[in-house]
């Protein structure tokens, strides 16, 4: 086990205790009960609980998907020695990087009906809204991947008479890759989390799933804190799992455990 992990190993029993001993001087009256695997009730309503599970990795992956596709595409543009290329690349990052992902959501499930008579689904509307939104920050993270590249690269694929899409494709996108791994892996990260905002078109993901429990059982304190817990999970194996490709990306191997 490495340093980072066993820092994580011992902040997390500690984060545990100084919860549980905040909850000893509250007079609320706690719960556990109802979502406790021990329990009859508790068992049923943890089942309820992460059955949102599939639904939310679905749409955060196929929003990610969609949100890198389109955001190399915009990027391009933005690399071009013409003004009207940079022009369009400049319009569309800065147009889908300021409105707030709630509003574009909002926008794409009831506005799409009005304005173009084009009717989605929550999760259709909610890929869309995130897929949008993200992928203004992946073209900045692609443009400056591919800037970062050495121009002596690029000088010796064009020596060897490589076209702009061999050159892409076995010369720059390759190595930017590797650098831009973690910022990807953190948009990732940002997609989980933003993707509890789908619940207000009614998608039944984890935080839907909450809500629903929450106003069932009337305990959402005990109900929110294992939301906080399972979005807290997702995000740690997403992180392991990014600096186990960058480590792969660097040596070629595994990371050594123990």
């Amino acid at each position: 086990m490495n340093s980072r992990n066993r820092y994580l190993a011992l902040a997390l029993p500690c984060l545990g205790m100084l919860l549980l001993a905040g909850c000893r001087g509250l007079t609320y009256n706690w719960g556990w009960y109802e979502v406790l695997p021990t329990t009859r009730a508790g068992a049923t309503h943890l089942r309820f609980l992460l059955s949102g599970l599939g639904i939310t990795l679905t749409i955060s992956g196929l929003s990610l998907l969609f949100s890198v596709s389109l955001g190399l595409l915009v990027a391009l543009p933005g690399l071009s020695d013409k003004g009207g290329w940079r022009a369009l690349n400049r319009i569309y990052v800065e147009l889908f990087r300021s409105i707030p992902l709630l509003v574009m959501l909002l926008w794409v499930y009831y506005g799409l009906p009005v304005v173009l008579g084009v009717s989605l689904e929550p999760f259709a509307a909610g890929v869309v809204a995130l897929a949008l939104c993200d992928s203004a920050f992946e073209a900045e993270i692609f443009r400056g991947g591919i800037q970062s590249i050495e121009r002596g690269q690029i000088e010796a694929a064009d020596a060897l008479g490589f076209t702009y899409l061999q050159k892409m494709h076995h010369v720059v996108l390759p190595q930017a890759v590797r650098r831009i791994l973690p910022p990807l892996g953190n948009q990732f990260v940002y997609m989980l989390k933003m993707s509890s905002l789908v619940s207000v078109v009614g998608l039944q993901e984890l935080t839907r799933k909450a809500n629903e429990l929450a106003v069932t059982v009337y305990r959402p304190l005990e109900i929110y804190t294992i939301l906080v817990l399972e979005y807290l999970v997702l995000i740690l194996i997403v992180s392991w799992g990014v600096r186990w490709m960058e480590y792969r990306l660097d040596t070629g191997r595994a990371p050594v455990q123990g």
